[in-house]
């Protein structure tokens, strides 16, 4: 169940207090300014996947710093991802400031002293987590703190939209589920650190992993094209075709054999949605990346043992005696 603390139904005067509170009490502790004359409402949700916290904060002008002193009272090392979605924060850490512009993500490590700034209402999502889950060189992770990661392109774009998608549908999992879901984004975001200093490598596991996931990705967003192949994918990755086959083999299958599963689950959605669309069989076919017809249909029949026109046959009457 997410926990809710909210100032809304609080005094004007009161809130100041009751939100340093509510921030300590979710994050680390830290000391609160708010920088508003009269604060502004503000909201925090929390939910918990395994010993990741995911929050949505929002709120009003303030500043938040973590200071020695708290540092040495509290001694924990947890590592806080955020993703900026509205508003603009000035981020200081290890002799570095930034700017985190909405869409974008940065890193924050609680061992060490940290300073934010936000100026007018603002939104943004965190994840906090113990250090040690993150499996990177802690010279590596010192070079990236305060720095800003885009989330509008290359691999960043990938962290930060699983790291959303997260967010979005964290109430739903359970603990298994959840904790899956935390330990795929995290090698997703070691990959990415060890490639902003140039450590990559391709054996490591947390990297299989990761590679894994953009791999899918980048297949599932190139369903339509034809002249998709190993080839091709490994290039835009990076990578040889004898590593991708590698990591299709460890999950028990080989890319060909995916991206075939995949098209065929869409042109079976398709053929369903064939006469709203006015589109025909091979037209379906065609849309998701198959060349030939024939080639299809033999496909589409071993399969799901049934010929693609049957099987919208079939679905197409189902619906006419629900509809009856």
């Amino acid at each position: 169940m997410p926990v809710v603390l909210s100032t809304a139904d609080l005094s004007a005067a009161d809130r100041s207090e009751r939100w340093h509170e509510a921030v300590s009490r979710t994050f680390i502790p830290l000391e609160v300014n708010i920088l508003e004359e009269t604060p502004s409402p503000g909201r925090i949700v929390t939910h918990q996947l395994g010993a990741t916290q995911v929050s949505n904060v929002q709120a009003g002008s303030q500043e938040v710093t973590r200071s020695k002193r708290l540092i040495a009272r509290d001694g924990k090392e947890y590592l806080i991802l955020t993703l900026q979605r509205r508003g603009s924060a000035v981020k200081e850490q290890d002799g570095r400031e930034c700017l985190i512009e909405p869409g974008n993500f940065s890193i924050s490590d609680s061992s060490r002293v940290f300073r934010k700034k936000v100026e007018g209402d603002f939104r943004f999502t965190s994840f906090q987590f113990p250090r040690k889950d993150l499996r990177v060189r802690d010279e590596d992770l010192h070079a990236l703190t305060a720095r800003p990661f885009s989330g509008r392109e290359g691999s960043a774009a990938l962290v930060a939209s699983y790291f959303a998608r997260m967010a979005r549908e964290a109430a739903g999992f359970d603990d298994f589920v959840g904790r899956q879901f935390v330990a795929t984004g995290l090698d997703l975001l070691a990959l990415v650190i060890n490639e902003r200093r140039g450590r990559f490598r391709p054996q490591a596991p947390e990297t299989a992993a990761a590679m894994t996931v953009r791999v899918k990705d980048h297949i599932l967003q190139n369903l339509s094209d034809p002249d998709l192949s190993p080839t091709s994918i490994a290039a835009a990755h990076f990578i040889s075709v004898r590593y991708l086959h590698k990591l299709f083999q460890m999950e028990g299958t080989t890319v060909g054999e995916w991206i075939r599963t995949e098209r065929l689950e869409r042109c079976r959605r398709d053929l369903l949605r064939a006469p709203a669309l006015g589109l025909g069989v091979a037209t379906i076919a065609r849309r998701w990346g198959f060349v030939s017809p024939s080639h299809f249909s033999r496909v589409f029949r071993a399969a799901y043992g049934i010929a693609p026109r049957d099987w919208q046959a079939e679905g197409l009457s189902g619906e006419r005696r629900t509809a009856a």
